[in-house]
Order: C-alpha cells, then sequence, then structure tokens
C-alpha cells in the first residue's frame, strides 16, 4: 500500500466547511486533499441561509460575486391563516453601509453553495474525491497517518474531520458529543415544484406546520413539514405529494430530493486531540432555525485555515489551542440562539419567525480569548478579537480596505506619525503568511519592502476603527483585530508576532 508524505493537511468531509478550509489552505501553498464518503456532490437545498459575515468570507475567497448571482434575497414571508394571507417581514432589509458592505442574508441553495466552492477548489488545482471514506487513523508527535476505503494510506501533518454530525474522525478520537437528539420531533424537506403557488413569498401554514421557500433562478421551492411526535413518514413522491395537498391544498410534483431530519444540538467536548481537528457539524450540530448552522462551520473553517497555515510554518502550538479556546463559545452560543428560535416555533409563536442583528453573526467577537487579552489596548470603537470592519480609502488602486485584506496575508495599519515612523522596524519573518503595511493617511510614500501608503480620503476609515492619535492596528488573515498597539511600538509588536508567527 503506498504511503504518501507529502501532504500537509488531509480534510475529511467536502461540504461547505471542509471545502472552505481546504481553499484556504491551498491559497497558502499548503499540500492538501480532500476526501469524502458520499459518491457524488450534496443535491439538496439544504441549508439556504448565507449571512453577512460568511459574505465576507466567501469575498475573501474571491467567489461572492458567484454567489450572489446564483442566490438572491429572503422574501417576505405569507402566513396562511385559514382564508387569509399575511405578509410578514422574517428580517428587516437593511442598507449597506461602509463598514457593514453585505448587511442581508442571502438565499442560496446548499447544493449550489458547495458547488461555488468546488469550482474554486479546481481553480486551485484540487479535485474532490469522492467514495473515499476515511477507515482509521493513527496520529505521533510528527503527524498522522489515515487509512482510506480505497486500501491506501496518506500520511499528513495535520488530520481535519469537517464530515458532519456522524463524522468518523470524531468517532475515532472518542470525544464526547453532548447534547440530546429528540427522535420524536423530525421534520422533512422537500425539493420540488408546486402548482400555482406564487414564488415572491415564503409560504408558511403555521397551523399544521408546513412551509414553502421559493429558490431562487428556479422553479423549485424547498418544502418543510413539521410531523407529528410518532409520524413514520413514506417517503415515497406519490405519498409525500398527496401529504402536501391534504395540508395545504396544493399539489407538489418533480421531486429532485428529499430528506427527512431530526434537531439534533450537540457539541464536542474538544475541538482538537494532538493533530486531529473537528470543524463544522462533526463539532456542533443545530436545530436549522435562524439559518446558524452551515456558517458556523464556514466560519470554523475561516478561523482554523490561517493557523494550520501559520503552523505548518514553525508557529507555536498554542495557536492551534486558541481555535478552540476562540470559536467553541461562539458555536455554544449560536447552538442556544437557534434551540431558542427552534422552540418558539415549535409552539406557533411568530417572535420564532423574527430574525435581527445576532443572526447575521456581524458581532461575534474573540475578545477575552488567548488572542485578545481582556486587557488589551483598544479604540473608541474596536477592541482586540473584534471583526475588522470595512471603510473607504484609497491605496494602489483599491478603494476600501476589504480589497487590501483580500488574501492569506496579515495587514497592518499605522495611523499618525510615531506609529508611521515605526513600520520600516518592525520584524516580521519570511516564513508562514506575508505582512502587509499600511501608513494610514500620510503624505510619504511607502516603507519597508510591504509597505505603502493608505489615504483616508473622507475620514471614514479613522471614525470607523475609533482612532484620533497614534496606533497600530493588526488584522488577522480572518479579519479580526489581531493587536491593538498605542506606544512602545517595537517591542510590543514583537511581543505580539511571536504568538502568530514562526520563531
Amino acid at each position: 500500500m503506498a504511503e504518501h508524505q507529502d501532504i500537509d493537511v488531509l480534510v475529511a468531509g467536502a461540504g461547505p466547511t471542509g471545502s472552505t478550509l481546504a481553499a484556504d489552505l491551498l491559497r497558502r501553498g499548503l499540500g492538501v486533499r480532500v476526501v469524502d464518503k458520499a459518491p457524488h456532490a450534496f443535491e439538496g437545498s439544504r441549508a439556504k441561509g448565507i449571512q453577512p459575515r460568511t459574505q465576507e468570507v466567501l469575498e475573501d475567497l474571491g467567489v461572492l460575486r458567484e454567489a450572489h448571482a446564483e442566490g438572491g434575497p429572503y422574501p417576505l414571508a405569507g402566513l396562511h391563516l385559514g382564508p387569509v394571507t399575511a405578509p410578514w417581514r422574517m428580517q428587516q432589509r437593511n442598507r449597506a453601509t461602509p463598514d457593514v458592505p453585505y448587511p442581508n442574508i442571502l438565499l442560496l441553495p446548499q447544493h449550489r453553495t458547495d458547488a461555488i466552492l468546488h469550482r474554486l477548489l479546481e481553480r486551485l488545482g484540487l479535485r474532490v474525491e469522492y467514495g473515499v471514506a476515511l477507515e482509521g487513523f493513527e496520529q505521533d508527535a510528527d503527524g498522522v497517518t489515515a487509512t482510506l476505503s480505497t486500501g491506501e494510506r496518506v500520511r499528513g501533518k495535520y488530520l481535519v474531520g469537517a464530515d458532519g454530525g456522524a463524522s468518523a474522525v470524531r468517532g475515532a478520537t472518542g470525544l464526547g458529543f453532548v447534547g440530546e437528539t429528540d427522535d420524536s420531533d423530525k421534520t422533512l424537506i422537500i425539493d420540488c415544484t408546486i402548482d400555482g403557488l406564487s414564488r415572491d413569498r415564503w409560504h408558511m401554514w403555521p397551523r399544521v406546520s408546513a412551509g414553502a421557500c421559493p429558490l431562487p433562478h428556479s422553479d423549485q421551492f424547498q418544502v418543510m413539514i413539521r410531523l407529528k411526535p410518532g409520524d413514520t413518514p413514506d417517503l415515497g413522491h406519490a405519498a409525500l405529494a398527496e401529504r402536501f395537498h391534504a395540508l395545504t391544498g396544493l399539489k407538489l410534483r418533480d421531486i429532485t430530493w428529499t430528506s427527512a431530519f431530526r434537531p439534533n444540538v450537540r457539541l464536542v467536548e474538544h475541538y482538537r486531540q494532538g493533530r486531529v481537528l473537528l470543524a463544522g457539524d462533526a463539532a456542533h450540530v443545530h436545530t436549522p432555525a435562524g439559518a446558524q448552522g452551515l456558517n458556523t462551520g464556514v466560519q470554523d473553517a475561516y478561523n482554523l485555515g490561517w493557523k494550520l497555515g501559520q503552523a505548518v510554518a514553525g508557529a507555536p502550538d498554542s495557536l492551534l489551542d486558541s481555535y478552540e479556546a476562540e470559536r467553541l463559545p461562539i458555536a455554544a452560543g449560536v447552538l442556544g440562539k437557534s434551540t431558542e428560535l427552534y422552540r418558539s416555533l415549535s409552539k406557533h409563536r411568530v417572535a420564532g419567525l423574527k430574525r435581527g442583528d445576532e443572526e447575521r453573526q456581524l458581532g461575534l467577537s474573540y475578545a477575552g480569548g488567548p488572542l485578545a487579552p481582556a486587557d488589551a489596548p483598544a479604540t473608541k470603537t474596536l477592541h482586540v478579537g473584534d471583526r475588522a470592519p470595512d471603510a473607504p480609502c484609497t491605496a494602489q488602486g483599491s478603494r476600501r480596505l476589504f480589497d487590501l485584506y483580500r488574501g492569506p496575508h496579515f495587514t497592518l495599519l499605522a495611523f499618525g506619525p510615531r506609529a508611521t515612523g515605526a513600520l520600516p522596524s518592525l520584524a516580521w519573518p519570511a516564513e508562514g503568511a506575508e505582512l502587509r503595511r499600511y501608513a494610514v493617511g500620510s503624505g510619504r510614500g511607502g516603507h519597508g519592502t510591504h509597505s505603502a501608503r493608505l489615504t483616508d480620503d473622507t475620514g471614514g476609515l479613522a471614525r470607523i476603527y475609533g482612532v484620533d492619535g497614534d496606533a497600530l492596528i493588526l488584522v488577522r488573515p480572518d479579519g479580526y483585530i489581531g493587536d491593538i498597539i498605542t506606544d512602545d511600538w517595537a517591542t510590543s509588536f514583537a511581543t505580539t508576532s511571536k504568538a502568530y508567527t514562526p520563531g
């Protein structure tokens, strides 16, 4: 049996989480393989809501335009209450602002999200290996040797389980998956067309626990039917059509995908066991309420990717430990919110349909974690660990900060003459992710090998970032504030860089 020695990371699972991780690793120059036990890519609409923060991740990966082209806005809900259909706005439609360019949730069926990410992987030179299951693995101080269902043994530095709620990787670690599964509570999901139903509403029949959401750029709906305890559904297409007609009086046809799921609410006890890490549904499973599960998984991958890249380059092991410390509390909070929404829906409360700022995941912060001490300096608007907002600026042909952040690098912004003067003397290793430096508002040219002038034309950048004096702001590759330094530039920056870079 062949044994490969040239793989940095083996990823089990080719859904949104595993695919996002693989793409991030590939653009860092790592050797990656992605295996998935399924015979082909996922074909259903299942997780269909892409939150604003996840859209920012997709923009960084260069695929947001594709997502917007294939998706669309969520329609108003239409509540069918007997002979009356009442319009209902599930979430506020927000206007884009300089700091939040994508303020609204995007309706995008999961199979299209997967396809967009898989096309990205192919452009980066990788094809998902379908029909290949992970059958076991052994790890040592230097790496992981995995056995695949093909008989091949693959040697890599790290193994990441992004293989869903029934994760084989998690199962092999023996880590506990704490929570509950309610076997008496099941929901049918059906992708189909429906005769005579308008496509400008997300139709809901609260009294019979059914709904039909129009899917963009198609004639399909995603139908959801909440089953009663003890109800064992017939998944035959004719039986499903008959059930839907009995509930709503409408005819559905041309079924392309069906699923019967139970609401799981579970969280793994640890995200890491040595050189084996877990992400997405392998680490946490949610109810479908609030469109949180897929988004939380993608952001797991976004947090983990750059840390794995730095670890392979020789960064301290504690950087990988920060993955669990940052992401586990986020997942626990999201689980609580989605469970709260789902329980409201189960009691037929209209409040359970409402969506607000919390679900958008823009306010999630790593402040207080191992990379963002609570006593770290702050600006008027930002703490270390907060999301780095977008802002207008002019630099190298770009008109906004997110253009400068895009890519696998760190970004260092220098505000004020003293901070700008310190830029050339700040050491950063050649190994691992690059550091790009920008002097904000300076009339001078570049500083150092990777420094450039950045003009705050309107003052909006300084206002959004809350800076009115001298400061260095380090932005991590995943778009979070890595440090805020207001004095003693060289010493403070050297201390910070030790946590992030090869030593």
